[in-house]
């Protein structure tokens, strides 16, 4: 007997028309939800409190039935004083949510991170009367980042705000998931009562074919460089992560060592880099073309610092010669963005962790080759010179050559799925113990 749908409230602070990467991750689940019984509704703010340029074409891309609930928050204008939308938004969002409790208008609450701080909307609705909810980690919230040994400096407030916040937020949760189970293993760790009082699951942001087979991507041609100028662009689209540093540096490493070995194949190459600057949007803000310049690259690099709208960004994927994807040092990246590269039937070549298991879907499905790292060893100037070289002068490519079959677990209708389930799992759990504590704090 099939049961009745159900309804999870979705909080995600920022969401279409925002153009940041994080806003895909509710995006893309609430496209599926509904066909395995759950009814997405989506809490967000409204877009005239987001400070990053907003992309029209990309509300496009949201299902028009889905419900969503865009709410107040604190200006930053004319006074800045918090800028985190998260915290800016959060009596809003919260007074939303006891509405939406008290009508009886949701089943489940799952709340997407960053902003870490719309976490702790969970445990403020439970203490005032028990309802079911999740964290989705799409980034670590505990963590070292970059500038976090400096005492008293913002990434050190940061750090030692989620030291204490987390533990409290995630007291009474019933479901923990991710974009990888990298990305809450230290969750667990720092709390073990976690594994027997709630369910954890990871499943990728996936990937929508929907969004390539939109008309503006299907005709539209790229900015940034002529297709057929007789050079091959190579194109990197996203954030420059904290912990990537090093390998960029391998990469135009090897670029060098390229000019040196291969000057006529070098001359034909241009790497290009979209949205890889020190803020979203600034313009002069570059991190990656200064590094190209130090290793002697910097006449075949260029740096869109600002970021792109999201279609203009599968323009530039599906018309370049190939696609570059440059990972982190850190174990647990695993590169939602690998599965959309290759759904611009383009071939991929990849700096990834030894440990990603985006290597192995990679090169078995014959969609790309990957250059492996790690914590402690990265790829010497001559391996990065070699792999470019057989990437630019191999042929082979051919989008119906691809084992398409292999990315099917990375669907955003797959991860929908493996999302339904665990919130079934995690629901019907708290109905056996809705007031269920952690034996140990």
């Amino acid at each position: 007997m099939t049961r009745p749908t159900r309804t999870v409230a979705l909080v995600a602070a920022h969401f279409p028309p925002s153009n940041l990467a994080g806003v895909h991750r509710a995006r893309l689940l609430s496209q599926h939800l509904q066909e395995f019984g759950w009814r997405p509704l989506i809490v967000t703010t409204q877009s005239r409190h987001y400070e990053e340029a907003l992309d029209p074409q990309l509300a496009a891309l949201v299902d028009p039935q889905l419900e969503v609930i865009a709410t107040a928050a604190v200006p930053v204008r004319p006074v800045r004083v918090i800028g985190d939308i998260g915290v800016r938004a959060l009596p809003w969002h919260l007074a939303a949510l006891r509405r939406l409790r008290w009508e009886k208008k949701i089943d489940f609450l799952h709340i997407t991170v960053p902003s870490f701080y719309s976490a702790v909307l969970g445990e403020l609705l439970y203490r005032q009367e028990p309802l079911p909810f999740g964290i989705d980690y799409i980034d670590p919230w505990v963590h070292d980042w970059p500038q976090s040994e400096n005492k008293y400096s913002k990434a050190w407030v940061s750090m030692k705000l989620a030291e204490r916040l987390e533990p409290w937020a995630i007291r009474h949760a019933a479901l923990i998931t991710g974009v990888a189970e990298g990305y809450f293993a230290g969750v667990l760790e720092r709390n073990p009562y976690l594994r027997q009082s709630c369910v954890m699951a990871a499943m990728p942001y996936g990937f929508s074919t929907r969004d390539f087979a939109s008309a503006a991507v299907a005709e539209g041609v790229p900015s940034l460089f002529d297709t057929d100028d007789g050079l091959q662009h190579l194109v990197y689209a996203g954030a420059f992560l904290p912990k990537a540093h090093g390998v960029m540096q391998a990469l135009f490493q090897g670029v060098a060592r390229l000019v040196e070995t291969s000057p006529a194949v070098a001359a034909r190459l241009r790497l290009h880099f979209i949205g890889t600057g020190k803020s979203p949007n600034d313009r002069e803000g570059y991190n990656v073309l200064p590094m190209a310049v130090a290793a002697g690259v910097g006449h075949l690099v260029r740096e869109r610092p600002h970021r792109m709208a999201y279609l203009e960004t599968l323009i530039h994927l599906k018309c370049a010669a190939g696609i570059l994807i440059v990972g982190s040092t850190e174990p647990h990246y695993t590169p939602s963005k690998v599965y959309q590269a290759v759904q611009a039937k383009r071939p991929v070549l990849a700096l990834l962790h030894e440990n990603s298991t985006a290597i192995r879907v990679l090169e078995e499905s014959r969609a790309g080759k990957a250059i492996r790292l790690s914590e402690t060893a990265l790829p010497n100037p001559d391996a990065v010179c070699a792999a470019l070289r057989e990437f630019l002068e191999d042929r082979s490519y051919a989008a119906e050559r691809v084992d398409w079959t292999a990315f099917e677990g990375f669907s955003a209708r797959e991860s929908a799925r493996r999302m339904a389930a665990a919130l079934d799992e995690a629901f019907e759990r708290f109905q056996r113990a809705p007031t269920l504590k952690p034996a140990t704090v």
